[in-house]
């Protein structure tokens, strides 16, 4: 399969999934959206994932690449191939279908434990910690099943159209050089300093074994999403 990449930021990138996209055989191709690149042609792909990006609202003003972007979700949301949106993409794909992303009451970062929801299709541990950085959120879509939720967000991630389309706030594919570069080099969410969810940037990157840990979540999800396209 070939699958294309959308980046928004120069420091939120794929990440571990370029790495377990490469070591399951599947070719991929980064689009930097942020640099001024035309989003792809959705006929070019197998697949399409919608990477984080910029924190705060979604703002056709700041982040021009939106209009474009938007009508190739709906047109990838029309279609029968896997979506998956992550951070900002996930907020994106969200809206796409109707639901309200805003900002959420605290900002969420660092580690922090999700709760699976009963109703979640995904075959991954009841609890698990993952990697947060954001203060937006988003509504359960229309005929959208939720994955599960934390603390601070009760909705951390939800499916759509029998799992081909999947949102997620988390990030799975967070590694300890994606970390120190967001905090190295990007904004942190706004409120952070106020949010009792919020970790200080040294427990971030304390303990290597939270990145490990997270590499087996990240082969179930991305191996069940794109599992029915590939058989």
């Amino acid at each position: 399969m070939h699958l294309h990449l959308l980046q928004h930021s120069p420091h939120q990138g794929p990440a571990r999934l370029a790495d377990w996209l490469s070591s399951m055989g599947h070719s991929h191709t980064v689009f930097h959206l942020d640099a001024g690149e035309t989003p792809p042609r959705l006929a070019d792909c197998d697949a399409l994932v919608v990477l984080d990006g910029p924190v705060g609202p979604l703002d056709e003003g700041s982040q021009p690449w939106l209009k474009g972007e938007r009508r190739l979700i709906e047109r990838a949301l029309d279609s029968h191939k896997p979506l998956l949106g992550i951070g900002y993409g996930a907020r994106l794909i969200a809206e796409a279908l109707g639901a309200v992303a805003a900002r959420g009451t605290f900002a969420e970062t660092g580690w922090h434990r999700v709760t699976l929801a009963p109703e979640s299709p995904l075959d991954l541990p009841e609890q698990f910690d993952a990697f947060m950085w954001h203060r937006e959120v988003f509504a359960l879509p229309e005929d959208g099943v939720a994955l599960g939720g934390s603390e601070a967000s009760p909705l951390q991630g939800f499916s759509w159209d029998a799992g081909r389309v999947v949102g997620l706030l988390c990030h799975l594919e967070a590694t300890p050089e994606s970390v120190a570069a967001l905090l190295e080099r990007s904004p942190l969410p706004d409120g952070s300093a106020r949010s009792p969810h919020a970790q200080p940037a040294e427990a971030m990157l304390a303990d290597p074994q939270r990145f490990v840990r997270l590499a087996p979540l990240l082969d179930r999800l991305l191996s069940q999403w794109l599992r029915p396209q590939a058989a």
